[in-house]
């Protein structure tokens, strides 16, 4: 094979901007043949941008799947739906990248990676742009290599997702469980979720506090706050809202050797010349200060359009074209969705129940409550899907 041959399920406001990576030749080694939709106007759409330069429209993602026309698919369609497309995909021997989340609970999930390690001949993977941004890379690296030493604590603000009312009144399954499965932590936060654990590791425990709707008319979470226990003692506070302005995005870890925070596109570590624990033990001082030494990165609007074009979503795509061709490295293997998920799904159950959750979740206990809200919504909803 010299060039894969992709297919794009799912050609809505996501699937239609990888398409234009295709077709604008952002994607090495690699060529668009099918699309699918649903949609009538995504069709008119498909026929007016793709059809001429030889992309093939389908309306049904398993004619598609079994056209023959392609190596691997995309998946970009609502969050039900990816699971049970890549299990499709996968069982016709495709390579699966999806979209995130990798779904809406666990247990759909879990089956899918499942599906996935029967077929280690495919390559299988999620749409974590994020991991390219070289300032988590270099997080990433820090705690690696033990240089960041024992993380204490790990603190994620992230309320500068602004969604007003207008944004989801665009379609009635915005802002429903039935059509989303919830809000900002299955829509916007997904990317962050995922790297809390990337740099943090999982919690053993969550106990959370979710506002449903908070001065919006819409069903689902829009304001959480979300503290975590790990099994070493570390502690972790995620919070998020779609509600404020101006809004804050500021990512905090503090660990024995050092403390490391990144905002406002600028990563700041501050690295102790001696770990906490060691200084601590050989102190006599009342009130001393560690010596420390700070090392700064950032993203220029250079770097941010570079990032923009060649990194984040093409990155990750040629990353994937890649591990097809040449079995390089994922940077996100798709088998990674269930983690942040995990966190997600244990943030709504405790905040729906009131209790602490311990992982891993009851994942039966759930569906059960996330298809108790559905029912509602169905009865009493200020939205339907």
């Amino acid at each position: 094979m010299n060039k894969v041959r992709f297919g794009i399920i799912g050609i809505g406001k996501m699937g239609s901007q990888h398409c234009m990576r295709f077709t604008h030749g952002l994607i090495k080694n690699a060529v668009l043949t099918a699309v699918c939709d649903i949609s009538p106007d995504r069709k008119k759409w498909a026929e007016e941008k793709l059809v001429s330069k030889g992309v093939e429209f389908f309306d049904d993602y398993k004619s598609l799947i079994d056209s023959g026309k392609v190596d691997a698919v995309l998946i970009a369609t609502p969050h039900y739906d990816h699971p049970v497309i890549a299990v499709y995909a996968l069982e016709k021997g495709l390579h699966t990248l999806i979209e995130k989340p990798a779904g809406v609970y666990t247990k759909a999930v879990r089956e899918m990676n499942e599906v996935a390690a029967a077929k280690p001949e495919l390559v299988f993977g999620i749409m974590y742009n994020q991991r390219t941004n070289k300032l988590y890379r270099f997080a990433k690296e820090l705690v690696e290599s033990g240089r960041l030493g024992g993380i204490k604590r790990i603190n994620w603000i992230i309320t500068n997702w602004y969604r007003p009312q207008a944004y989801y009144d665009q379609g009635g399954w915005r802002g429903t469980w039935a059509g989303e499965g919830g809000g900002v932590l299955i829509n916007q936060c997904p990317h962050q979720l995922d790297l809390f654990q990337w740099l943090g590791g999982m919690p053993v425990s969550v106990t959370a506090h979710a506002e449903i709707g908070k001065n919006r008319n819409i069903n689902v979470e829009n304001d959480v706050t979300a503290f975590m226990e790990y099994a070493n003692g570390a502690t972790g506070v995620f919070i998020t809202s779609t509600h404020d302005f101006p809004g804050t995005n500021r990512l905090e870890i503090d660990a024995d050797k050092g403390k490391l925070v990144i905002e406002g596109g600028k990563l700041t570590f501050t690295e102790l010349a001696v770990g906490e624990t060691e200084f601590n033990a050989k102190n006599k001082k009342f009130m001393p200060r560690i010596p420390s030494k700070k090392i700064k990165k950032s993203i220029g609007l250079i770097g941010q359009a570079k990032m923009f074009f060649f990194e984040q979503h093409t990155g990750i795509i040629n990353n994937f074209v890649s591990a097809i061709l040449f079995k390089t490295p994922l940077i996100a293997p798709g088998a990674d969705g269930i983690r942040g998920l995990t966190i997600s799904n244990a943030i709504h159950l405790s905040a729906w129940t009131g209790e602490k959750v311990v992982l891993p979740i009851d994942e039966d206990k759930f569906i059960e409550e996330l298809e108790k809200r559905k029912a509602e919504e169905k009865i009493k909803s200020k939205k339907q899907a």
